[in-house]
């Protein structure tokens, strides 16, 4: 269980920024240091308001006790934290009709060739033969 440490940082140019740090133990047992700014300090007038913001992620990180950088990414995984994140009701950013063509290209063809491979194993020249020998119209 972890609280993360919330500081505010001051600024060459604009106003004080609060920052939230914090640390996950990665499989292989190193230590993996994180830091996101929250918002300024007009926005957050003190800690307790800067910790309010990041309620969600404390709670993100908490929720498993597992460390959620593994350093070792399937492209499996990468499409279902996509399809979470991005594709899910309560994401706005994208219309519903581009979220129904991104969840068909994942699981028509993202998932069937690429699903077994780990992140860092994909390379460039792999992914532009298998377009090429896809069925589509340039």
């Amino acid at each position: 269980m972890q609280r993360g440490c919330m500081q505010r940082n001051s600024r060459k140019e604009g106003p004080d920024v609060w920052q939230f740090r914090w640390s996950e133990t990665r499989l292989d047992g190193k230590r993996s240091y994180h830091k996101k700014i929250v918002g300024t300090g007009e926005q957050y007038p003190d800690e307790d308001a800067a910790r309010h913001s990041v309620v969600g992620l404390v709670s993100e990180l908490n929720a498993d006790g597992l460390p959620t950088n593994s350093g070792v990414l399937s492209v499996a995984q990468l499409c279902d934290h996509f399809e979470q994140r991005e594709l899910s009701k309560d994401n706005t950013w994208r219309s519903h009709a581009t979220k129904r063509i991104y969840q068909a290209y994942l699981s028509r063809w993202i998932r069937p060739h690429w699903q077994k491979y780990g992140l860092a194993e994909v390379r460039t020249i792999q992914v532009e033969s298998w377009l090429r020998g896809l069925p589509f119209s340039k």
